[in-house]
């Protein structure tokens, strides 16, 4: 009889288990412990094609030899947000903007390591294979049957158990999948080489491509080789190449050869057939005269090479085939379209669609299944700013990057590969384009745009909104408006911005001798510092996160809210226009008075939290409001 324990052992196993087994019973409908038939011919794809085809071996070294320039490095993740980011910036198409920008997103997610145990082992995978021909191996694999498979080696016991001292690519046209059943659908992989291997499905890392078959055997386990939907464009390829040396040979000679004098018994016929060939067939023979005793007579049937168009179907077959792994039909030497401009686009292309998306599978199967065994925060990528084709751009991202202000000189470093400059602080602060200095050193505030309500108010109350005009009888009717005791008359004018405007009165004196004698005029130079100490402190408080947890983490706010956080910590005067715009801000951004659930621990990291504080946060929002309200009343 079971015990209480094995009986709540079994109900947690159940219940485990419940969501896997009806997703595996759905998928599989096969037994356990039996073989996987991988519906593909993997020896044909590697015989008949990389062994036998010229164009498809050309095409797999291209993509290798192209691969094995791009080194790889060990970082450790410093954000994990970023790395995501980052992960799927570099997945989808690459060019050198999107490379430059993933490089910024790098250097703030990753910190390059060196001389770790997994440097070791990728540099030397095993006694008899370097780095370079390991990922040969593994790239040439998998692009002839769409299956790679690493198998690790590593000691049983002792402190280093379960990590690698040895990867072996294995061939994949030898490994089978072993199934365990519903529950396990990958228990183990064999291997038929000398006899019969079974390994542990955790020491094999199985990077498949997409296959889409599902037939309910578990066929869709093995990846698709690229080459079974190429099939015919091969089998095509061969033809014509087997085809063309047969013509070569034989001189493209098809006929008969037929008596004259009546029939021929069949030992005769034969005679004559040996004698013909020895005669004629082969490249050496082509041409030669045949002497016979009978009259004969040739009759030719089937076409020749040029009415079959051999040649279009090689080429037509060419064309699939480097479609088919996305390789530019330019770098197989083909003279049609091999100019230098074509050469380079093909170049880019051939890293931008093979080998940058075949080294990020790689590298995200080799994250999942070997670095974490040696470190929780550690990750395998590839330097692609190595890539020489993706750098013909950089004259074009450098004048961008020009331009973006918003990024240091120390980011724009890093992402042109010069290194950080960690001499000079002033390297790691942001330069606004119009002089080019420090923003901590510059002294004006940066316009944002008024909302309306603010901005309506403003040029009620402010004259200097509104008394300039572009007309002269504008002018001229404001000074009638304005006028003391009915005495208003004529215009002077101004030049903005290189515009002539027109304003009351025939001097500035006399016009702002009417402002002084209309009521409840209010001075647009006038500042107050009266706002709550509340302000100051949620202005300080947000400063000293960022000293304390540095900017990478204290990430909210832009610069002019930082601008404007110090001017509240210092307890600085503010105009009107000024409480303007803080109005504003606050008013468009008061969802963000409180922390979000998921930051209560860390406040610092919510980006809208620190963006509204930066401001004087509630406090001020309150004081502010209540500070154009009163203005509002004196209007009145």
């Amino acid at each position: 009889m079971a015990s209480l324990f094995d009986r709540f052992k079994n109900l947690l196993n159940k219940n485990a288990q419940k969501t896997s087994e009806q997703y595996n019973r759905a998928i599989y409908n096969f037994l356990g412990e039996s073989i996987i038939w991988n519906s593909e011919n993997d020896d044909t794809y590697i015989q008949q094609g990389y062994q036998k085809n010229a164009t498809i071996y050309s095409l797999i070294n291209i993509i290798t030899k192209a691969a094995t320039t791009i080194p790889f490095q060990i970082y450790e993740i410093e954000n994990k947000n970023d790395y995501k980011r980052y992960k799927a910036l570099t997945s989808g198409t690459f060019d050198a903007n999107i490379l430059h920008k993933s490089e910024i997103l790098r250097k703030r997610a990753l910190s390059e390591i060196e001389d770790t145990e997994l440097h070791m082992l990728l540099d030397r995978p095993n006694p008899a294979q370097s780095y370079n021909s390991f990922i040969t191996e593994l790239i040439a694999f998998g692009k002839l049957t769409g299956n790679r498979y690493i198998y690790g080696i590593g000691p049983e016991s002792g402190d280093n158990i379960g990590k690698y001292k040895e990867l072996y690519v294995m061939p994949s046209q030898l490994m089978e999948i072993i199934s365990g059943g519903i529950m396990q659908p990958v228990v183990k992989y064999k291997i038929q080489y000398n006899g019969n291997h079974d390994i542990p499905a955790e020491q094999i890392c199985h990077i498949k491509d997409f296959n889409p078959y599902y037939d309910g055997t578990g066929t869709h386990l093995y990846g698709q080789s690229p080459l079974r939907a190429g099939l015919r464009s091969m089998t095509t390829n061969n033809e014509a190449v087997q085809t063309g040396v047969k013509y070569l040979q034989n001189q493209t000679a098809r006929g008969v050869l037929m008596s004259e004098e009546g029939d021929i018994n069949e030992v005769q016929a034969q005679q004559l057939k040996d004698k013909f060939r020895q005669s004629h067939q082969g490249s050496n023979n082509a041409g030669d005269i045949i002497i016979t005793p009978k009259k004969l007579s040739w009759v030719n049937f089937g076409l020749n090479a040029s009415d079959v168009s051999l040649i279009e179907q090689y080429n037509a077959s060419i064309k699939d085939l480097c479609n088919i792994y996305n390789v530019p039909v330019q770098l197989l030497n083909n003279t049609d379209s091999t100019t230098y401009n074509n050469m380079k686009e093909a170049k880019k292309a051939l890293y931008q669609n093979v080998v940058i998306p075949e080294l990020c599978k790689i590298r995200d199967e080799l994250n999942r299944w070997l670095t974490p065994k040696y470190g929780e925060k550690l990750c395998i990528d590839f330097d692609f700013t190595v890539i020489p084709e993706l750098q013909e751009e950089t004259d074009k991202v450098v004048n961008q990057m020009s331009k973006a202000w918003w990024l240091t000189p120390n980011e724009k470093r890093m992402a042109m590969n010069y290194g950080e400059d960690e001499e000079n602080d002033i390297m790691n602060e942001y330069f606004i384009p119009a002089n080019l200095m420090p923003t901590n050193d510059f002294d004006e505030v940066v316009d944002e745009p008024l909302d309306i309500e603010v901005d309506k108010l403003l040029k009620e109350k402010i004259p200097a909104f509104h008394d300039a005009y572009t007309t002269q009888e504008e002018a001229e009717q404001r000074a009638i408006e304005m006028g003391w005791d009915g005495q208003g008359i004529g215009f002077h004018t101004h030049t903005y911005d290189g515009q002539t405007i027109y304003m009351p009165f025939k001097t500035h004196q006399e016009y702002d001798v009417a402002l002084q004698n209309k009521k409840h005029q209010f001075n647009i130079k006038e500042t107050y510092d009266n706002y709550p100490q509340g302000a100051t402190n949620n202005a300080k408080r947000m400063i000293e996160w960022r000293k304390k947890y540095g900017r990478d983490t204290v990430r909210g706010g832009t610069n002019v809210g930082w601008t404007r956080a110090a001017q509240l910590a210092k307890r600085e005067s503010l105009s009107v226009t000024t409480l303007a715009r803080v109005k504003s801000f606050l008013a468009r951004h008061k969802d963000n008075s409180k922390i979000d659930d998921q930051y209560k621990g860390e406040p610092w990291k919510d980006k809208g939290y620190v963006a509204y504080n930066l401001w004087g946060g509630e406090v001020m929002r309150t004081w502010v409001n209540r500070f154009f309200e009163r203005i509002e009343n004196d209007k009145q």
